[in-house]
């Protein structure tokens, strides 16, 4: 295994910077290739060239097993002789799956207690990983994922920034913004919803807490001229207790939304409930339809997920959150009316 992370970080790059074809890469480039990227993820300010020749040798030997074929051409420039090769593509070894092995083995004795309820899904990707690694066995558990998602590449940076409580100048290009924009801010915790992840962070200039998502940055970088501060108004443990999604600022109260739901639908939401919230509150022994009651957050993610039940379902109360799906519903129907879409 490598000796270290940034090790790691700069083999990885290394493979990367190879990988490119389109590009000639010499001794200087793959080191500031190295320098930006333990920057970006460590807040490590240099590399030296001594560090990135010898981790070119390690690459090339049979020291972690990589073999990596690389050559010097013209001599000055690195590249693969094999346009396919990347060590990210390698079988693990042996002695990886046995360490692999001895950690989803710990984790598996740890996974039965509360605090590590939450695991389960990350041990159970893991034997099913190590089983088709090692016996070339076929998947017996599949989760959602969106592999090519933008943005994921800087979950691991982000992560370190926030551990480091290190402020950051973000470049970010919303949806309907025709140019990036600069964000100076105080990250706090990053958050997943449905394959995207947002950073939770606080605004430098007047701790306005929002998010941003991940997969809308153009560029993070440190900024090394303000003190971090905490927003103590902001509890992560608690701040999502009564929200669906993301979409909260700190002065939003939460609403009791009451929905009406048929026979068919209210076995869904009986067995995988809207929100931890949610309680029954009556049903029709005529006709099996419920009446069940949650209490949120008026957000767009909640209007998202009682559309997703169709016409299964019918809000009650409160009479804007009806009013609200009764526009979008009358708005779907629309686009099937009109003459234009066909």
């Amino acid at each position: 295994m490598p000796a270290n992370k940034n090790a790691l970080i700069r083999y990885k790059t290394i493979d990367q910077c190879l990988r490119n074809r389109y590009r000639r890469w010499t001794l200087d480039d793959l080191v500031h290739a190295c320098a930006d990227a333990l920057l970006d993820m460590e807040g490590v300010a240099s590399v030296s060239v001594r560090t990135v020749q010898s981790d070119i040798q390690v690459m090339r030997s049979d020291k972690l097993g990589y073999n990596a074929p690389i050559e010097v051409y013209g001599r000055k420039y690195y590249r693969y002789s094999d346009p396919d090769f990347s060590i990210t593509a390698m079988p693990m070894s042996q002695n990886d799956c046995e360490v692999l092995q001895e950690a989803v083995d710990l984790l598996d004795q740890l996974r039965d207690f509360d605090q590590f309820a939450e695991m389960a899904d990350v041990v159970s990707r893991l034997q099913d990983k190590l089983s088709l690694t090692r016996h070339g066995a076929k998947p017996i558990v599949q989760f959602d994922s969106v592999p090519d998602l933008k943005g994921l590449r800087l979950l691991s940076p982000l992560y370190a920034h926030i551990a480091h409580r290190q402020p950051l100048r973000i470049s970010y290009q919303s949806f309907g913004a025709r140019e990036p924009g600069d964000y100076l801010v105080f990250p706090h915790l990053l958050k997943e919803f449905r394959n995207r992840w947002f950073l939770f962070c606080s605004r430098v200039s007047d701790m306005c807490l929002f998010n941003l998502a991940l997969d809308r940055m153009i560029a993070v970088e440190p900024l090394n001229d303000v003190d971090y501060q905490d927003n103590t108004d902001f509890d992560p443990e608690h701040f999502f207790d009564d929200v669906i999604g993301v979409t909260k600022n700190l002065r939003t109260q939460p609403r009791r939304v009451r929905l009406w739901a048929n026979r068919e639908q209210s076995r869904y939401i009986a067995t995988k409930p809207i929100h931890p919230s949610q309680r029954l509150v009556s049903t029709n022994p005529d006709d099996g339809s419920c009446i069940f009651q949650i209490k949120v957050v008026i957000n767009f993610e909640l209007y998202s997920v009682l559309m997703s039940y169709g016409a299964g379902i019918r809000v009650l109360k409160p009479d804007r959150v009806a009013a609200e799906m009764r526009r979008q519903l009358q708005r779907a129907l629309a686009l099937y009316d009109s003459e234009e879409h066909e």
